[in-house]
């Protein structure tokens, strides 16, 4: 059960014990405890949401990549400000993440790109990520192309991709009880640094 008492005072100490737990089981296929919710709204509040993977989380909030030029990015340069969402059915738990959100340092961008597969580079080289394109044999042509130019060599990491950070102001813990009585704790950030913490009825 989560105890409001007993909880940890920075919620993140919380999150890094479910997500190691969830990272630790073997859930089955499909399943990856790095997958979250992104909403975003447009500057006129227009919403949008999609499923992106967290790389890295720390002190300073969680870590995902993307094309600058995608909608979701277009949606936080007008708005930046997003909610995650983490699901494990299988431990019946959810997390909600509401936060800030900036780009990480280009060199962090580049590192990470770098220490991906050659084929995702690849892929994120070529992608106008969220545009209008006229076939699939489109795509698949630039990328036949540049895998041609670069050989083996290294693959650029493209100006306009890179990391967001989602600094959180509040996160929620959400436990699954029986006949629905669920146990729900949100964690909110003071002025002081520190965090509030309340128990949410179900």
């Amino acid at each position: 059960m989560l105890d409001e008492a007993s909880a940890p005072a920075d919620p993140l100490v919380l999150f890094r014990c479910w997500f190691d737990e969830a990272q630790a089981t073997d859930m089955g296929p499909g399943f990856d405890p790095t997958a979250m919710t992104l909403a975003t709204a447009d500057a006129h509040g227009a919403p949008s949401a999609r499923m992106v993977l967290l790389k890295y989380f720390d002190d300073q909030g969680f870590v995902f990549y993307t094309h600058y030029e995608s909608r979701k990015s277009r949606n936080l340069d007008s708005n930046p400000r997003a909610a995650l969402v983490f699901y494990w059915p299988g431990f019946k738990r959810q997390v909600r993440v509401v936060g800030t959100v900036s780009k990480v340092g280009r060199d962090q961008s580049q590192r990470y790109f770098r220490s991906r597969e050659r084929g995702s580079q690849l892929s994120a080289a070529v992608s106008p990520q969220s545009q209008v394109i006229d076939s699939r044999a489109e795509l698949d042509e630039l990328r036949r192309r540049l895998e041609a130019q670069s050989r083996s060599g290294p693959i650029d990491c493209p100006t306009e991709w890179g990391g967001y950070r989602v600094a959180p102001q509040e996160m929620e813990f959400w436990l699954s009880r029986p006949d629905r009585l669920h146990d729900r704790l949100r964690y909110t950030k003071r002025d002081d640094g520190g965090w509030l913490i309340e128990r949410l009825a179900p």
